[in-house]
């Protein structure tokens, strides 16, 4: 699979990034943490230049969610309210459940779509819920491209510094991602702790 990637980002140049960063947001057949490493040491090689591959990768991760969030938004949270009212209950996921997430949503959107740009599993997840709830499409698509261009521009130079080894960096995307999930999961829980003491 790497080398297929490999070839794609050889004949393809920055096209053949951009397209795998929409594949691997729609159906990962490989992760960021391959690709854009690989796309570094290209560049590192002078095949690409560094700040397109960054570019391509930004604008390829941003389209493959920017699909999911518009079929989401299209659906629509009316429906999804309605298919929790008539079926929701049976899996314990009532209405209020419901419109606490979209509260939730709403409220810590932006911090949410930012945070999960860099949390392995969730890149891509975090765009359905967010566009059930409707967030407002300025603010996932600023901080989509936000946290995006972190977790994508950071693996690129990685690749770009390690050279041949850029296989390295997908042994330590990861475990940086897993610090991520750690991260705010303490933080909701701390502001949890606060509410409760409040009340």
């Amino acid at each position: 699979m790497v080398e297929w990637a490999a070839d794609l980002v050889a004949r393809g140049g920055l096209l053949g990034v951009f397209l795998l960063m929409v594949a691997e947001n729609l159906f990962p057949p490989m992760p960021s943490e391959v690709i854009m490493p690989l796309a570094g040491f290209a560049a590192a090689e002078g095949r690409l230049s560094l700040p397109g591959v960054i570019l391509a990768g930004i604008a390829g991760s941003v389209a493959g969610n920017a699909l999911w969030f518009e079929a989401a938004r299209a659906y629509g949270a009316v429906r999804m309210r309605r298919i929790a009212q008539r079926f929701g209950r049976h899996v314990g996921l009532g209405p209020e459940t419901i419109a606490r997430a979209e509260l939730a949503l709403r409220r810590n959107g932006p911090a949410a779509v930012f945070l999960a740009r860099m949390m392995p599993g969730l890149r891509t997840g975090i765009s359905i819920p967010a566009g059930l709830v409707e967030l407002p499409r300025p603010v996932f698509y600023v901080w989509t491209a936000l946290g995006t261009a972190i977790w994508t521009g950071g693996l690129a130079l990685a690749g770009y510094a390690l050279g041949e080894h850029f296989h390295l960096v997908e042994g330590w995307a990861g475990p940086v991602g897993a610090v991520v999930m750690l991260l705010v999961f303490a933080m909701l829980g701390w502001k949890l702790w606060k509410l409760r003491r409040a009340a």
